[in-house]
């Protein structure tokens, strides 16, 4: 059994200059922003330390391992089979979310998210002028799923493309096989194309539903599906700039090695040496890692119940958020200011991530079990 990873002290941890650790005074706890409270794995600090040492800080080189780093990782994580010369950099997945909407439509065309969704969903719109169609995800008892039917509808109202969160922050749904293929069906009949953030793919958490690739999920989706990965969320890597596009078509592999040849220029060198360094060398720090991921969403189950009675949350496939409905409680529409005014307790505000978001917050758990169970009581002391 893999022993699950220990978090830094907090003590050390104040000592970052990072948005988490920067943002709000040293009588707040930080359960916001997606970054995570590890000593990074021991491949990464080894190959930038050497880079350091030899001054190696210039620009990334034409060719590098990168692709076949990822290419490997895909295959033994995921038994997904990616070609490496479809695989391209850029600077991080947003970024690449914005290229690739550039690149697929046009400016005034309709493009859909599927809300509650991370808030750059929204934002990116302003930047590739596009517009942002939003079909809710539909809410089950026992999670949440695509509104096929909706996005069906957006399509047949003239939407070019769908942004889609696979696994899905801040809900955690790994989606389904069937649901993907069928998604990708319905792409292809209408001409649209799939832009998949897979930024949360190795976070799927023990015992839960596996990661299904978007690319993998039919032969639609390879179709018309274009993937953004990174190493940067699970091994909290997002200061060193590192993403990249994966296809598998022909017409959408030339519609990515088309893009200005600035989109690939962004990627920064520590984030290239990181990612080879955590695809090639990175499993059994990721398996500690999740390990210590599927104990404190177990640990924030059990606490919110003890301390927060009334939240109601359902944990999900992937990752270190936790998308807690606090409505029951009467703490307004932005119950997340009052956490943090009242409880001292950083969390994100349910109503960025779209209309369905009001009454929740976000939790990050990605963090040692003692910080978490700190914030949970504090938020529980506010009943």
């Amino acid at each position: 059994m893999t022993e699950p990873l220990g978090a830094l002290p907090l003590e050390i941890l104040r000592r970052r200059t990072s948005t988490k650790w920067a943002t709000h005074p040293d009588d707040v706890l930080p359960l916001f922003v997606a970054e995570t409270d590890f000593a990074l794995a021991e491949p990464i600090t080894r190959i930038l330390t050497d880079a350091l040492a030899i001054g190696d800080t210039g620009y990334v080189p034409p060719k590098t391992a990168y692709p076949e780093a990822f290419a490997g990782f895909a295959s033994r994580r995921w038994g997904w089979d990616v070609d490496p010369a479809r695989v391209r950099t850029t600077c991080d997945v947003m970024m690449g979310v914005a290229e690739a909407i550039r690149a697929v439509a046009e400016p005034g065309e309709k493009v859909v998210v599927t809300s509650p969704v991370y808030p750059p969903f929204f934002d990116v719109h302003d930047e590739s002028r596009t517009v942002c169609v939003d079909v809710p995800l539909l809410r089950e008892n026992d999670g949440w799923i695509l509104d096929l039917d909706g996005i069906e509808r957006a399509f047949a109202d003239g939407a070019v493309a769908i942004l889609l969160c696979n696994p899905h922050n801040p809900t955690g749904t790994a989606h389904t096989t069937a649901s993907l293929a069928e998604l990708a069906r319905i792409a292809e009949r209408h001409g649209a194309v799939v832009i998949s953030d897979e930024i949360h793919a190795p976070l799927a958490l023990p015992g839960r539903r596996a990661f299904t690739p978007f690319l993998e999920a039919g032969p639609e989706a390879a179709d018309v599906g274009i993937a953004i990965h990174s190493a940067s969320k699970t091994f909290n890597l997002a200061g060193l700039k590192c993403a990249h596009f994966v296809t598998v078509s022909d017409r959408l592999a030339k519609l990515v090695a088309d893009m200005p040849m600035e989109v690939e220029w962004r990627t920064g060198l520590f984030g290239i040496k990181a990612g080879i360094a955590a695809y090639t060398e990175g499993d059994a720090w990721l398996d500690a890692l999740l390990a210590r991921l599927g104990s404190n969403q177990t640990l924030l189950g059990g606490l919110l119940a003890e301390h927060v009675p009334g939240a109601e949350y359902v944990p999900g496939d992937a990752g270190f958020l936790a998308w807690v409905d606090v409505s029951a409680l009467g703490w307004g529409e932005d119950p997340a200011a009052k956490i943090l005014a009242e409880a001292r307790v950083a969390l994100n505000a349910g109503r960025s991530f779209g209309a369905p978001g009001e009454g929740f917050v976000r939790f990050n758990y990605g963090t040692g079990p003692g910080i978490l169970t700190e914030a949970v009581r504090r938020v529980g002391a506010l009943i």
